[in-house]
């Protein structure tokens, strides 16, 4: 009797297991989210929003196993139209990260507010857009989308931009001669992508004065041929003195700015941002990745650096048709691949 006790007893652990299990992996697998993802080589990070189950709140991001990707390799398939390509920049070296570099405290210095390059920063600077040339990509690239504070637009139009600016040339500068004391000439406008500045993809807000923004009246002299009609406020009413942003608060605004992203119908943008926005934003991909690829998407960057990656559209967000997709249609006959004609052609005693 002790013996059938006991086996009952057995059996049901076992199928407590088996249904928590099915669950397990079930739930996870229906929690699919219509957030854009971002991917890096062939491998598919599945984020997933699991606020009603596992996350602490709405804002919060939860992630599938490995046992969700497409193949065992971790290899997927997308089209090619819901899909957009990413030049992730972070602004060259600044003379808050020389000082800052020597003594932490020296960020809360207003000595350097809106911080700007340093020379060497120039000279990274200068090699970016060297490689950008010769890699092609500067040909390819639709937009530059840049944070609104004076490094990132420098590091912008100096790597994007079009050639110094010289007279006679009929186009606005994307910079003028010598801003922010560089002793730089002035940079043109002209042959290069259209420039949009964008408070979203901002580094942490607060605190630092390295990270507080100038009148975007100022901005205008600065650079006139960058688009800054999307910030509503001359003043920079973000930045608060005694209240530093928090790395969640820092990744939901970066979720946000890839949703915005996605409203673009460029397919190809460059992004000039900051070492903590890229950061916060870009650690809630690639969970279920190799770990050698969730390293390429999170890590943190170096001044100056750039990382080509890619963004989908899983959910339908986007409307765009394919630009390139042909139906391929035949006027007459079955349009079957072979191995289904046979089996629906009429002679066989089946409909078409």
């Amino acid at each position: 009797m002790l013996e059938l006790t006991d086996s009952k007893a057995a059996i049901g652990r076992i199928i407590i297991k088996i249904v928590f299990l099915y669950f397990s992996y079930y739930g996870n697998a229906m929690l699919i989210t219509r957030n854009p993802v971002l991917l890096n080589s062939t491998f598919v990070p599945t984020l997933i929003s699991d606020s009603e189950h596992r996350c602490a709140s709405p804002r919060s991001l939860c992630f599938s196993s490995r046992t969700d990707m497409d193949t065992a390799a971790g290899q997927s398939l997308y089209p090619l139209h819901r899909c957009k390509t990413l030049h992730l920049v972070r602004h060259a070296q600044g003379f808050h990260n020389v000082e800052g570099e020597k003594n932490f405290e020296a960020y809360k210095s207003y000595d350097l507010f809106d911080a700007n390059l340093t020379p060497l920063g120039w000279k990274q600077v200068d090699n970016l857009r060297q490689h950008v040339k010769a890699s092609g990509l500067s040909k390819r690239i639709e937009l530059v989308i840049v944070s609104p504070l004076l490094r990132t637009m420098q590091t912008a139009v100096g790597v994007f931009g079009g050639q110094p600016y010289t007279d006679g040339i009929n186009v606005p500068p994307l910079m003028n001669d010598n801003v922010g004391d560089s002793g730089r000439p002035a940079i043109s406008s002209l042959n290069a992508p259209p420039f949009i500045a964008v408070e979203l993809c901002r580094e942490h807000l607060g605190v630092h004065p390295c990270d507080k923004r100038r009148n975007i009246t100022d901005y205008r002299h600065m650079f006139p041929a960058i688009d800054f009609s999307l910030i509503e406020n001359d003043e920079d009413i973000l930045w608060k003195p005694d209240i530093r942003e928090k790395n969640e608060e820092v990744a939901a605004r970066g979720l946000k700015f890839l949703e915005w992203l996605w409203t673009r119908k460029e397919k190809e943008i460059a992004v000039v941002t900051h070492s903590g926005f890229l950061f916060h934003s870009l650690s809630a991909f690639g969970n279920d990745c190799h770990p050698n690829v969730k390293n390429e998407i999170c890590t943190h960057f170096a001044n100056c650096e750039l990382r080509s990656m890619v963004i989908i559209d899983r959910g339908m967000i986007g409307s765009d048709e394919s630009s390139t997709n042909y139906p391929g249609k035949v006027p007459d006959g079955l349009d079957l691949p072979s191995d289904v004609a046979d089996q629906k052609h009429p002679e066989n005693g089946q409909a078409n």
